[in-house]
């Protein structure tokens, strides 16, 4: 595909912004959205089907985790291909492309859902749901270079909470059928998802842009990779971006599993904390534009601590309404958490250039290629976090018949997160680099000195 290709392309530049480049970055968002939405449909289907699966299915909970837990493998490993995409074929014609690789899944999906299946098949089907998790990867790299600095957060932000809500809207469609046809009745979920792929495709076509300065850079990869940075916001990602994902996976087979709900019960109430967590994504990016994405940070994981807690204590005392409330709050902050902790990495590497003596425009180059490359190894690490919940529930259904032993592994993570973002990034701010008042605009300098 060859595609529209715009060859000139400066979003720091004022004039250039105002003059048509924010139209432009803008329209792009906007159907970089709709795609990526539709990917994270996709890749969290399983957390609907499992819902559907009664006992002629004969899968127990742990299978069914089991199941959930490969489509979050194979999304996160397949996040790295999918980050360098862009630059090798063009943001617009790898939106295309990569939502028309959707129909592969969900057909498949649709061919074999019903009872007598082999669950080889069904954990082979699950893996493939995965390449909707890839799509999360080349979305944000790709509008990550349409947006100058002082607008990541919120670009970023709107980009990936657009894309999050794919989660619940998946399940509401799922409690839409169960509660409408039955629980019999999984591929009409299916059905609906099918033309929505394609209208994805289509639109990304007609309206979406390539960026021809956007290329890969094999050293600004290896770079990336030798940063210690890269790394730390990677764990941190995997407290923010992990939990959603791990959570939104797994809730509606918690309420089953741990508190006897049943399919139509589950799927009312499972989409309410995706929901939450996606819509306050882009709130954490203005937030961190604001204050300081570390601040945020280290307040979200103080208070997924104190979250995790009330679920651990509602979990021993069997208290459905206390579990609840703490859960959705586990999802409402994560989300929060998303948004601040992606705004960081552009003002990390901003900063890392400014140590390194840069100035003004050099900086700002050293900080968009370093965390374009950097955005797909973060993505990837962090989406694996949802594969250690899953893992972490279906082990402590095995061996205490409850969600417990999660509970309290990730109330120590949480701790952890909070402890690693303020030794690094808050204690000695300075270990990300000094930013000199010779940097170009007030509010670059002030949002990379911050992180």
């Amino acid at each position: 595909m060859g595609g529209r290709w715009i060859e000139r392309w400066e979003p720091e530049d004022e004039t250039f912004w105002r003059e048509g480049g924010e139209r432009i970055a803008r329209r792009n968002l906007w159907f970089s959205v709709l795609a990526e939405h539709i990917g994270f449909s996709v890749w969290s289907l399983w957390s609907v089907m499992v819902l559907f699966m009664g006992p002629q299915y004969g899968i127990d909970p742990a299978g069914k985790f089991f199941l959930i837990a490969t489509a979050t493998l194979v999304g996160a490993f397949i996040r790295v291909p999918y980050t360098f995409a862009v630059a090798r074929f063009g943001g617009r014609n790898w939106t295309v492309l990569s939502a028309l690789l959707l129909l592969l899944p969900t057909g498949l999906a649709y061919a074999v859902m019903q009872p007598g299946t082999s669950y080889g098949t069904f954990v082979l089907v699950a893996a493939l749901t995965g390449v909707g998790g890839g799509n999360f990867a080349s979305s944000m790299t790709n509008i990550n270079a349409f947006f100058p600095l002082r607008k990541k957060g919120w670009a970023l932000g709107l980009n990936a909470g657009g894309g999050n809500i794919g989660v619940p809207v998946v399940q509401l469609v799922g409690l839409l059928v169960i509660g409408t046809a039955g629980a019999l009745h999984p591929r009409i979920v299916l059905g609906v998802y099918l033309p929505l792929i394609v209208v994805a495709a289509v639109c990304a076509a007609l309206f979406m842009d390539n960026l021809a300065p956007v290329r890969n850079d094999a050293g600004a990869v290896k770079e990336a990779v030798r940063s210690r940075h890269t790394w730390i916001m990677a764990f941190l990602y995997i407290g923010t971006f992990g939990s959603f994902i791990g959570y939104g996976f797994a809730f509606g087979l918690v309420l089953q599993t741990q508190f006897g709900r049943t399919p139509l019960q589950a799927a009312s109430l499972t989409f309410v904390g995706p929901l939450l967590g996606s819509l306050v994504r882009p709130v954490g990016g203005a937030l961190a534009d604001r204050h300081g994405g570390a601040r945020i940070t280290l307040g979200t994981f103080a208070a997924m601590a104190v979250a995790a807690g009330i679920v651990l204590y509602a979990s021993l005392a069997e208290s459905f309404g206390t579990f609840l409330v703490g859960f959705v709050a586990l999802f409402a902050l994560s989300g929060l958490g998303n948004g601040s902790t992606y705004k960081m990495i552009p003002a990390i590497f901003l900063s890392q250039g400014y140590a390194k003596g840069l100035t003004g425009e050099a900086a700002e180059a050293h900080g968009r290629r370093l965390s374009g490359a950097a955005m797909g190894l973060i993505g990837a690490v962090g989406a694996l976090g949802g594969l250690g919940i899953n893992l972490a529930f279906r082990q402590s259904f095995l061996t205490l018949g409850s969600g417990t032993g999660a509970y309290v592994a990730f109330l120590a993570f949480y701790a952890v997160c909070m402890a690693v973002t303020w030794a690094v990034y808050l204690r000695r701010p300075a270990a990300v680099g000094p930013v000199p008042d010779t940097a170009a605009g007030a509010e670059p300098r002030r949002e990379a000195a911050e992180v």
